[in-house]
């Protein structure tokens, strides 16, 4: 179902171009955002909506994996690169010849052990280009660097260790010269963090931890929360029972974003551990927050929790998008959080502070955010009790949008939300830490929320606070969003349905279907040959699709973290698979 208000029209009336930060060449799509401002908006305009319908197949390869294909490939100085998922290999097609030929692939070779510790899914999320090079994780917790144009292993460097539960599925970010990378695993107790390497040589320039004494987190004297409950010294260490911040999650496997001219890297952390919150009371610092920090140091500016004392594995990883927008009388850098929680947060991204906090999605957990206090308030009707069937728990546990990447178009100043309309009953029992073993603590068994829907694509007005449009899909909404000046917006269905929308509207303009369902990331580029082309992975996976992936017993309803109750009748719409797409409009096509 299609539903339009005025504010849909008021884009439309009010649109310009607003900021947009710009890659080294709007024609590439070095890394997983687009651009280190995490925007996912192209400023390519040769497909519009009003020739989307022409869109066609121009290019397909068969990656030969069946997992779960969430990343964004990667396009710089004429190439593609594609990472898979476990074994993790790298392709590299060469845009310059017909048909974007295989010129090389890489196979890292990961310890296949590193499958047992995958939380959800052996995905990965992308690579990005800089200097000539390729940087990408395995699953394993090594990060590589390849020679972009030969394929040609550079250095490698192994960051974690997989008897202790650790793996890495996140997209890389470079930052004036030195590789940002994060870990997974805050299901087996992982400790979390974010480090820095250096481009060249793969050494560890710098690392911080999301809990734990300040001298770890890298928090030191300019460290300057904007709410009152974030400031105190050692909280990393204080707000957790003893020794519980060492097994404590706060892992860092979302989308980085840097803005150069306040020098700050943002990120969010993930939950804490256990699930089980009543075997961590506190507010578990630094766990399900954003973090600023420098980059040449990793010195911490400020951080905001989203969720204190994760209830319901809320996390906060998701992109932290950055924008320039009127607010209230004046320009503003802003950063735009669309959380699990179920709010939009819109903050102020120099000092930490919340503007707005508005909900997208159906929520019962919590009544709202206190902007004086930066406080969520939750509703303790829903809060866990051990031993307990607590019912109508919505957003679920997934969270209002989990991980899928939204857009936001400075030509309309929307953001474009991909994500689902779960619920969930869970019960919640007390676990024990063993190194490499889940550590969660509840049972879960989600369902549809409000509408009988399971998938929403959103357009949300983050000056007004509301939605514009928003389109409803039978499953959740597990890829990512583009966006593009010729006013197209593009995302996929867990049915495998590739779809365009007009970007002030919501109509469809056009849609493909793919042998498997989309979860991955679409970009979209301009090839040697000057013409515009859209690019995706489809195979269905990740954490809403292992029914498929991973081929779970529909049976059991808590299987896959609770997802497999809701998601009984995916292997009926589509089937493993690991198709990348590349399309574009006949050549003369207006």
């Amino acid at each position: 179902m299609l539903r339009r208000t005025l504010w849909a029209i008021t884009a439309v009336l009010l649109a310009a171009p607003v900021w947009a930060q710009p890659s080294a060449d709007e024609g590439d799509w070095r890394v997983a955002g687009k651009d280190p401002a995490n925007t996912r908006f192209s400023s390519l305009a040769e497909i519009t909506a009003a020739n989307a319908a022409q869109l066609r197949l121009a290019v397909s390869f068969d990656t030969g994996q069946d997992r779960g294909q969430e990343a964004a490939p990667i396009v710089a100085d004429g190439m593609m690169f594609v990472v898979g998922p476990y074994p993790n290999p790298v392709f590299a097609f060469d845009l310059a010849r017909p048909g974007f030929p295989l010129k090389w692939k890489f196979e890292p070779a990961p310890e296949p052990s590193a499958q047992g510790v995958a939380c959800c899914d052996v995905v990965n999320r992308g690579a990005a280009y800089a200097d000539g090079r390729l940087f990408f994780n395995t699953l394993d917790n090594q990060t590589i660097a390849l020679d972009a144009k030969s394929g040609k292993e550079l250095w490698r460097a192994r960051l974690g260790e997989i008897k202790l539960g650790q793996s890495m599925t996140m997209a890389p970010l470079v930052v004036k010269n030195k590789v940002l990378v994060g870990n997974s695993g805050g299901e087996f107790g992982v400790r979390g963090w974010l480090t820095a390497l250096d481009a060249a040589t793969g050494r560890i320039a710098w690392r911080a931890y999301s809990t734990g004494p300040d001298q770890d987190v890298l928090i030191g004297p300019n460290f300057r929360p904007f709410y009152a409950g974030d400031r105190g010294a050692d909280l990393g260490v204080k707000t957790w029972p003893p020794d519980a911040w060492k097994i404590g999650g706060g892992t860092v496997w979302g989308f980085l974003s840097y803005d150069p001219e306040l020098d700050l890297v943002y990120y969010g952390t993930a939950n804490p551990g256990p699930w089980n919150p009543d075997q961590r009371p506190g507010d578990n610092k630094w766990t399900s927050g954003v973090f600023a920090r420098r980059p040449d140091t990793g010195e911490a500016i400020w951080y905001y929790q989203l969720s204190p004392h994760d209830l319901h594995d809320y996390d906060g990883v998701n992109e932290n998008i950055l924008v320039e927008l009127d607010w209230q009388g004046g320009r503003r850098k802003l950063l735009l959080h669309a959380d699990r929680n179920g709010y939009v947060y819109v903050m102020d991204r120099s000092t930490g502070q919340v503007l707005s906090a508005n909900p997208f999605v159906y929520i019962t957990t919590s009544t709202g955010v206190d902007l004086q206090t930066g406080a969520l308030h939750y509703s303790p009707a829903k809060d866990p009790r051990g031993g307990e069937p607590i019912r109508s728990i919505c957003p679920a546990s997934p969270g209002g949008k989990d991980w899928q990447p939204a857009a936001f178009s400075p030509r309309t100043r929307l953001l474009y939300i991909p994500h689902q309309n779960l619920c969930q009953d869970a019960v919640t029992y007390q676990t024990s830490y063993i190194a490499g073993t889940p550590f969660v603590g509840v049972d879960l068994k989600m369902y549809p929320g409000p509408g009988g829907h399971r998938g929403v694509f959103t357009a949300w007005d983050p000056v007004a606070g509301r939605k514009a449009w928003e389109r409803t899909e039978n499953f959740p909404v597990w890829s990512g969003a583009l966006a593009t000046a010729g006013d197209v917006v593009f995302y996929g269905t867990m049915e495998g349905l590739f779809k365009a929308v007009d970007a002030r509207n919501g109509k469809l303009l056009w849609q493909f279907q793919a042998a498997s369902g989309i979860i991955g990331q679409p970009v979209t580029f301009r090839a040697p040959d000057g013409r515009q082309y859209v690019a995706v992975l489809a195979g269905v996976g990740g954490w809403a699709g292992a029914i498929v992936s991973g081929k779970l017993d529909s049976r059991d309803g808590t299987a896959g973290g609770g997802f497999v109750s809701t998601m009984r009748d995916l292997p009926q719409a589509t089937r493993k698979g690991g198709m990348l797409y590349v399309f574009a409009l006949p050549t003369g096509a207006r």
